[in-house]
């Protein structure tokens, strides 16, 4: 028994072990596939800004601005131009802290930073526009929305994995009760044969089982028959 408790305790540890590791890894690779999903956001924002940019047409810009405001989750998005000039934003008043940090006029490589808006969190991305020759655009994202939209991912898959463990102790509890149980009574019986206890035979379910541990007691059974009859033949021949 304790040995079958062992087998199911060891299989729901590293049950548990794999379960922590996968929901982290499936966390991880939720996050990147949201930051690719800001950047794509951040580079089609990028790509439609740029005729507006030429043409002066700022209020069409704004209004495309605008429109990616409204994808859940993204909290601003304004546009700088060449001299590093903010032409649209999304935001009331432009808030000081979203021009703090930025790269120089100029910017050619797309930034990733993380900033605080109104006692709230947001994942920053600025992508440029033409290489950096009309600006930049910068898109945020709200980091709570994307935990929460991470979390809801993740639910099922931790409830799959809740249950998964629990199916393998069953399993294995199972398999130890067929399998470890008539070893354990078989070897109970092969040691008293060793000890000159010939009266107990093999019975039960086992010996009709047609699969090795049945085969194994057959054997067994016909060991101790075969002993017992030779120890009564002796005991006659000595009489």
């Amino acid at each position: 028994m304790e040995d079958r408790w062992h087998l199911c305790g060891r299989d729901v540890s590293f049950g548990t072990f794999c379960d922590c590791r996968g929901i982290s890894l499936a966390k991880n690779a939720l996050r990147d596939q949201l930051d690719q999903r800001v950047l794509l956001l951040a580079n089609t924002l990028s790509d439609a800004a740029a005729g507006h940019i030429v043409g002066g047409n700022l209020l069409a810009l704004h209004a495309l601005a605008r429109k990616y405001t409204l994808v859940d989750g993204v909290a601003f998005a304004f546009i700088e131009n060449s001299r590093g000039e903010v032409i649209v934003h999304t935001l009331g008043a432009f808030p000081p802290e979203l021009q703090q940090g930025l790269p120089i006029t100029g910017q050619r490589q797309t930034y990733r930073r993380e900033l605080s808006l109104s006692g709230r969190a947001v994942y920053a991305t600025g992508v440029p526009i033409l290489e950096g020759q009309l600006g930049a655009v910068h898109v945020g994202f709200w980091v709570d929305a994307v935990e929460k939209e991470i979390q809801r991912t993740l639910l099922p898959l931790v409830g799959i994995m809740a249950i998964v463990p629990l199916i393998g102790a069953l399993v294995s509890f199972l398999l130890a009760h067929w399998i470890i149980r008539p070893i354990v009574g078989l070897t109970e019986i092969a040691d008293k044969v060793t000890m000159g206890d010939l009266e107990t035979s093999v019975s039960g379910k086992c010996v009709k089982s047609r699969d090795e541990i049945g085969d194994l007691a057959r054997s067994l059974e016909r060991m101790r028959s075969s002993l017992k009859a030779a120890m009564l033949r002796l005991g006659r021949e000595t009489a």
